[in-house]
Formats: structure tokens, sequence, C-alpha cells
């Protein structure tokens, strides 16, 4: 694609599309799915634009990518945060050298204009103010308009999106409104253990063997204690040991010994005791929680005056 378009008199630098070199192991089922929701089956039907949903460090993005490339289309990847403004997710405008004003097309912007796909990635993590200037895009109107420039701009035929969202407690609440447009949910799952061994593998195939097999068989345990250590946790789990192994030829570290440092100093002392863990946060989410009463912020389990206690319980205090 050229590197700058005009629309309605503005001339836009677009911004280059990321490298899309990636590949998505086992799980084909979600990955029909994604590519599902792009199909256009009449000149009427329009594309949807679906959230991906699941833990951290669990592939998101990596099946995102992996079905661009299998349609064959320019990538474009956009980091959503927490202070993203309308301004960042569509048209920015820059002091050029000349001292004028130039405006630069964001990632998004550019795979509209260009038929790309665009990833907004971790999309749960922007407010609701930036959400609002995409809703156009994300219904039948199939546009945006940059209130900077001063323009709108219609989406290509064959633009593509969608949403990667984190489940975990430090994104927000998206509205409903948007919601609706963001359809439907693809729920990502943690891999079985031949998919977690060949995801390992594939991105670390130096690995020694012993410390794949910890790996894969402390992430599947952590999977059934429904713990949330994710392949990205494995790989960086492994990387730190295999460095550790290789660190000191005369004094080297046992597989065993590098691998456990590892462990510790990348997921932590818990993920030592990954039982114990699991039954901490249990706790902790109120899993065996004795429910309590308005009363029990005021009075004492046994006291008289307690408005949940009755009659036989007070005859068993006074005895």
């Amino acid at each position: 694609m050229q590197n700058q378009v005009e629309v309605d008199g503005v001339q836009l630098t677009l911004s280059k599309p990321n490298e899309n070199d990636g590949k998505w192991i086992g799980q084909q089922e979600i990955l029909k799915q994604l590519l599902a929701c792009w199909i256009v089956v009449d000149e009427q039907d329009l594309a949807l634009a679906p959230r991906v949903v699941g833990s951290p460090g669990i592939g998101k993005t990596a099946l995102a990518m992996a079905a661009a490339r299998q349609r064959e289309q320019e990538l474009y990847i956009y980091q959503c945060t927490a202070d993203t403004r309308p301004e960042d997710l569509l048209v920015t405008p820059v002091l050029a050298q000349n001292g004028k004003i130039a405006y630069h097309a964001s990632p998004l912007v550019t795979a509209m204009i260009g038929g790309g796909v665009c990833i907004l990635d971790e999309g749960n993590r922007m407010n609701e103010k930036s959400w609002a200037s995409l809703a156009p895009l994300l219904d039948h109107r199939r546009y945006v308009e940059s209130i900077v420039a001063g323009i709108a701009i219609k989406a290509h035929r064959d633009f593509r999106c969608a949403v990667t969202m984190n489940q975990d407690e430090s994104t927000y609440e998206i509205p409903d409104y948007v919601m609706s447009r963001l359809q439907p949910t693809l729920q990502v799952g943690f891999p079985d253990k031949h998919d977690e061994l060949a995801i390992l593998q594939y991105h670390l195939p130096f690995a020694e063997p012993e410390m794949l097999a910890m790996t894969v068989e402390f992430l599947q345990n952590s999977h059934e204690l429904k713990l949330d250590f994710s392949p990205r946790d494995g790989l960086n789990l492994l990387r730190y040991a295999m460095k550790r192994l290789s660190q000191d030829a005369a004094h080297p570290m046992g597989k065993d010994e590098s691998w456990r440092e590892a462990l510790q100093k990348c997921l932590g002392e818990d993920a030592l005791d990954l039982k114990s863990l699991a039954e901490r946060r249990t706790r902790t989410l109120g899993g065996d929680a004795v429910r309590l009463g308005l009363g029990d912020f005021f009075f004492a389990a046994d006291d008289p005056l307690h408005p949940d206690l009755d009659d036989d319980d007070e005859d068993e205090i006074e005895f």
C-alpha cells in the first residue's frame, strides 16, 4: 500500500502493516469460528467484529494473526490502553518539519482504507469515550469520523476487525451499546497437553526435553486447578531456565535446580505448590466462606442481642 492517501482533501500518512509470521497450533475449531465471522455470504451481508476472550498469555492475538494470514490480508494491530483517546484510534495531528500540521492515520484507519485486518488488542482496557468513536464503524454504517482532521472515513468492503479481551480485574466494563456490536464472543481455552507441548517446542526448539516435559506437566496441573498460568508463562519460565543451565560451565546447575529457580523467579514462590495456591485463591474468592449477615458486623456471634440468634442458641450460651 502507498504511504499516503488523500481523503476529502486531507492528506493522511498511513501506518505500516505488522509482520505476520506466527503460527497457530491446535484448537482449530476456534480458528474456524473466527474465520466464519469474517465471511460475507451476500452483497447485503456484513462481516462481524467478534470479541476474542480468554486469560492473558493464552494466544488470543496469535489466533487473530493466524486468521489474517489465512485470508492473505495485511495485518494491523492497535494496542488499547486506559489512556487511549479517540484521536489516537483514528487520526493524530503531528507537527511536521516544515512547521505545518500533518495527519497520521492509525493502524485501524489504515486497515479501513486499504481493506486489511485490524486487531484491537486488549480492547477492554479502553475507556468508553474511545469506544464511542468506533460505534458507527462496528454497525451497518461502517465509517469513522475524525474531529481532528474534519473528515469521515468509510471502511473498505474487505476490512475486517476483531477485538481481544483479557479476563482479569484490571479492565474496564464496556457499555452494552458497544458490546452489542462486538459479536459473537469467541472463548479461547487453555490448550491440551499435546498442543501445549507443540507450542513450547515451536517457539523454543532448543529447549531441553526434560525441561519441556516438566513445564508442560506444571501447566497442565495449573489448568486442572483453575489457575491462570498460561503458555506464555511456560515460555518465559523455559527461557530463563535454559539461560541459567548454560550460564556457568565450570559449576553447572542441574536441570531440576535451574527449572525450579526459573519457576520461582518467573511465577513467584507460590507457584512451587500449586495445590496450596489453588486452595488459598478459593478461600480468597469465598469458596469456603460462611455468609455474614448485617448483625455480624455489630454483634459477637454469641451476643444475646444478635438478630440471628434464636431461643435455642440463647439457652445453649447460658448453659
